[in-house]
């Protein structure tokens, strides 16, 4: 571990500290390999990918790419920099690096990565992020207004879509011989037959 990961992960426990900004995140001088997420200010190491989740990453994003292939859409895959809550004095405090990322406004995308709420994220569930990623993220992301929010779970072989009407999200549930409609892109089919298949 670097010294740069080793005294963020001592600082966040320490009392009265300040919180870390957007311009602090990217002073970091961090090995390759090492990566960390940004909520409120407060600094979360993130784990590597196993095969499975980045097999089953790759192939929704090149369903997704295939789609979106000369289209205003874009999809991204992390590592990715979202800052949802974008300022341009770098004084935001969230940066999180979904999954998978799908922006459809040009001038959301800066040479850092996603400045403001993406259209579409994905996220893939291991045993180091369920929690995480069915309650801190799901409320993020609704506040951040992500208008649809994908929660794929390998263990179970679905896909939780919800879709943000009226302030809240509306979910359902695809299961592994579904193909996955997208309200954001209209058009849009993941086969999820494929998915699993690829993560075996």
């Amino acid at each position: 571990m670097s010294d740069a990961a080793r005294k963020i992960i001592e600082d966040n426990g320490v009392q009265g500290r300040s919180k870390y900004t957007y311009a602090d995140y990217k002073a970091w001088e961090l090995e390759e390999g090492e990566r960390f997420e940004l909520v409120d200010g407060v600094a979360f190491a993130m784990s590597a990918p196993n095969d499975q989740h980045q097999a089953i990453s790759m192939e929704i994003c090149r369903q997704m790419a295939n789609f979106l292939h000369g289209k205003p859409c874009k999809v991204r895959s992390a590592p990715y920099d979202v800052r949802l809550f974008y300022e341009e004095d770098e004084s935001d405090d969230t940066v999180v690096q979904p999954d998978i990322s799908v922006i459809c406004g040009k001038e959301k995308r800066g040479p850092e990565g996603c400045r403001g709420a993406p259209d579409l994220v994905v996220e893939i569930l291991s045993a180091s992020n369920m929690s995480e990623d069915m309650v801190r993220k799901f409320n993020l992301y609704l506040e951040a207004g992500v208008r649809e929010y994908w929660v794929v779970s390998p263990v179970y072989k679905t896909v939780q879509v919800f879709v943000l009407q009226d302030g809240e999200y509306r979910g359902k549930v695809y299961h592994a011989d579904a193909s996955v409609p997208s309200s954001v892109l209209e058009g849009l089919l993941v086969s999820l037959g494929e998915v699993f298949a690829s993560g075996e």
